[in-house]
């Protein structure tokens, strides 16, 4: 039985990583793509459409980019712990995820918290900037409208 429950362990620090990741990824993509279209909506662009198109990639690309980068600077400490628990074969530690955090924040101190913070943001911008502008690419083919 210990290996049927053992699928599930991590499950409440990914279930919380994922809620204020998705919180914090989609607020900070919405923001930061309509500031930008404000920003850089102009006469320039939208006269000659092959300008609209790279306008609208370059705004994807950093409004996803940003956005994931944003999702994993605030998570990133859940993911910690979330790893520990499920790398941990002791079945007497402890599975909450906030005491797990709090053993490694009295251990390593906030570093320890963000282990390998730097990596994952390396990874974070490329790999959500091509999401996000296959997304809205798909939208647009689609027929979906955003406005």
């Amino acid at each position: 039985m210990l290996q049927v429950r053992g699928i599930f362990r991590g499950g409440l620090a990914t279930l919380y990583r994922e809620a204020i990741g998705n919180a914090v990824f989609f607020c900070t993509y919405e923001y930061s793509r309509y500031w930008m279209h404000n920003y850089i909506d102009s006469p320039q662009f939208s006269s000659n459409s092959g300008l609209v198109v790279a306008k609208d990639i370059g705004i994807g690309i950093m409004s996803g980019g940003l956005s994931g980068m944003a999702f994993w600077t605030a998570t990133l400490p859940l993911d910690v712990a979330k790893t520990i628990i499920q790398t941990d074969h002791n079945p007497q530690s402890s599975r909450n995820p906030f005491r797990v955090l709090n053993m490694v924040y009295r251990r390593a101190g906030l570093a320890g918290c963000y282990a390998g913070l730097g990596p994952t943001l390396a990874r974070a911008f490329p790999a959500n900037a091509a999401a996000i502008v296959a997304w809205e690419y798909s939208a647009k083919i689609l027929g979906i409208r955003r406005e």
